[in-house]
């Protein structure tokens, strides 16, 4: 941790322990001192108790992604520790209770028995003992600095001091006193530290004056931390169109901005946050202080909450739902409705490990194929796909704008990395978000025909209850005005209609929203989604290393694909590499179904972890000097 910072550290503790709120303050510290900030979250699938961890990486260069290891651990329980131990890099820290040091492996009844299995045969190579001492010196002999602390002890001698006994078994201000630690480790002067408490319980002035002491006394406990060679101290430079954002922030507000009025859903992993930070925004001043209202409204299941969105679609409100795979599935009847019957709707899909239940809190992108093939019958869709939170506001406008102008259901595809992400990034810009609503009528005049054959396919669509503005819907075929028919010159007729959307998409879509080029040189990696950033930050170290010659193609629109387009983007290149997060490397499936050609590596990982850049610099650093297998899986877990 020297020259050039690019810090990572991870704090980790029991589900709901305080987790996110310490590494919260950290993170807003560091974005207060003008770093690039880059975290995520892990948890498990249950409300309490599990082992929960959070990973920051800050550096005062950009990162868009995590890499493998970490600088400082940061250990509430003892499960972090049996854990993460081996994750320490030489030459970093773990801080950590050293009440725990007697806890056998034996005693972490939420350890699960695989792990525990492995950290027995790794201490046992060691010839440790099984517990967190063991673990501890482990880390010791391999380069790690611990720091054992007592949390108890700062609390109870904290309250001696204020003469406060009760603050003696506060323990939900572990929070504090881990982000206090984490602080006075890496040089974080006092007065950041405070600061980022203070907005961490800005609604809550009792607590953060609580913890403004808290912090206080740890940053006096720790005076035997060594000093860092290149201490956390703020930046010479300001950088005031830098916002921190929450990995849902960008479709959440991206919706406001782009005019959708409606949402449903049911709670799902991960894709509630977002349903739920509408709900508690719904209005906001959007543009010249013009309030945005959103209705949000929570459903009993998944059919309802898709029913409810077409309905509101039908009667000319922008429209919405948002869901993962589970959800999504069960909404794949209704979505044929909206099909049929050309409804706008945008259903934004949080992608997370499956099948079936599958890991609900953890990640995947495994339903690209289902959603493009999602649905019995053939009815056109575009399925369209976010590489990062800045991108998913910008891109979540214009899938209302598709939606309307195709009149096709449209599929946002996020994912459990991208929802659990947090980061400095670009400041939203709304002014940015065009609203273009196709044809949609105020008036009509004249018969009404709500399918109408003819023109480019795209026939004038009336809100519901629109004087002389009657139409039919039914999930049968249908004629011009929507009455059931069984003709088979009319289904000819209507089916060539409403496919024709795809094409015509294809063509009048900008080019540089259906794919993106990074680079450029012989080898070129295609991939989609939450991999962008990875991708780039190892494209990026890789060339600081001397190896360079690597483009990166990000698909954005994947059905349909933009087969064209991607070709060109790929001349001259003479390997391709697929890069994704799921077994069965379902973009090269597109990719070779499109352009006849197979992709010559893949680099695939479906841990329920994401991908770091160091995993990617690795095997792309195989291909670059020929010794890569033709499939290579990435496995690291943290």
């Amino acid at each position: 941790m020297s020259g050039h910072l690019d810090v990572s550290c991870m704090v980790g503790g029991p589900q709901g322990s305080g987790v996110e709120s310490s590494s919260g303050i950290f993170v807003n510290a560091c974005a207060s001192m003008g770093y690039h900030v880059f975290g995520k979250r892990e948890f498990y699938s249950n409300i309490k108790g599990h082992h929960s961890y959070f990973v920051i990486r800050v550096s005062d260069e950009q990162v868009r992604s995590n890499v493998n290891g970490t600088d400082i651990l940061i250990a509430y329980d003892a499960e972090t520790i049996l854990q993460h131990y081996g994750d320490i890099n030489r030459g970093g820290m773990l801080i950590y209770d050293k009440e725990l040091d007697k806890t056998d492996i034996d005693d972490i009844y939420t350890l699960d028995a695989n792990y525990a299995a492995r950290a027995r045969a790794d201490l046992d190579s060691k010839n440790a003992p099984h517990s967190v001492q063991g673990a501890v010196d482990s880390a010791r002999n391999a380069g790690v600095t611990v720091y054992p602390v007592s949390f108890r002890a700062i609390l109870a001698s904290l309250a001696e001091s204020t003469d406060n006994p009760k603050l003696k078994n506060m323990t939900r201000m572990f929070n504090v006193i881990a982000a206090g630690l984490v602080m006075k480790a890496l040089g974080v002067p006092l007065e950041q530290t405070t600061n980022a408490v203070a907005r961490a319980f800005a609604s809550k002035p009792k607590i953060a004056e609580l913890g403004t002491k808290v912090l206080e006394h740890t940053y006096a406990s720790a005076d035997g931390f060594a000093a860092p060679a290149t201490p956390l101290v703020p930046l010479d430079r300001s950088r005031p169109d830098t916002i921190l954002a929450q990995g849902f922030y960008g479709t959440a507000i991206g919706k406001i901005a782009a005019g959708c009025r409606f949402q449903s859903y049911y709670p799902i992993t991960p894709a509630s946050d977002e349903s739920v930070y509408l709900e508690s925004h719904s209005i906001v001043g959007v543009r010249n202080d013009r309030p945005g209202s959103t209705l949000v409204v929570q459903c009993e299941d998944e059919l309802s909450a898709i029913g409810m969105a077409i309905g509101s679609a039908l009667t000319g409100t922008r429209s919405s739902t948002c869901t993962s795979g589970p959800g999504f599935s069960l909404m794949v009847e209704c979505l044929g409705w909206a099909g049929m019957n050309e409804v706008p709707l945008v259903i934004t899909l949080y992608q997370r490990s499956g099948p079936s239940t599958g890991l609900p809190t953890r990640h995947g992108q495994d339903d690209l194929l289902p959603t493009i093939h999602a649905g019995h019958g053939e009815f056109p869709r575009i399925v369209y796909a976010s590489g990062d939170v800045e991108e998913s506001f910008y891109d979540t406008g214009r899938c209302f704008n598709y939606a309307e102008k195709y009149q096709v259901p449209v599929i946002h595809m996020m994912d459990k990395f991208l929802a659990s992400t947090v980061l400095t990034c670009t400041k939203f810009d709304g002014s940015k978000i065009a609203i273009e609503r196709g044809k949609l009528l105020d008036k009509v005049d004249g018969k009404y025909k709500r399918f109408e054959l003819g023109g480019d396919g795209i026939s004038p669509r009336a809100r519901m209850g629109l004087e002389d503005g009657v139409f039919w819907c039914t999930g049968d075929e249908h004629d011009e005005h929507g009455h059931i028919t069984e003709d088979p010159l009319i289904r000819t007729q209507m089916m060539e209609k409403r496919q024709s959307r795809e094409g015509l998409a294809l063509r009048a879509i900008p080019d540089d929203e259906q794919a993106v080029l990074y680079g450029d040189g012989r080898i070129a990696v295609i991939s989609w989604g939450s991999t962008k950033g990875p991708i780039l930050d190892a494209i990026d170290d890789l060339a600081k290393r001397g190896i360079g010659g690597i483009r990166f193609v990000q698909v954005k629109m994947v059905h349909p694909f933009p087969t064209d387009y991607v070709r060109h983007l790929l001349e001259g290149a003479e390997v391709i590499v697929d890069v994704e997060s799921n077994y069965t490397a379902q973009l090269g499936e597109i990719f070779s179904r499109n352009l006849c050609r197979d992709p010559d590596h893949y680099i695939i990982k479906y841990t329920g972890r994401a991908m770091t850049s160091t995993e990617i610099a690795g095997a792309l650093a195989r291909v670059a000097d020929g010794s890569a297998k033709k499939r290579e899986v990435l496995t690291y877990g943290a």
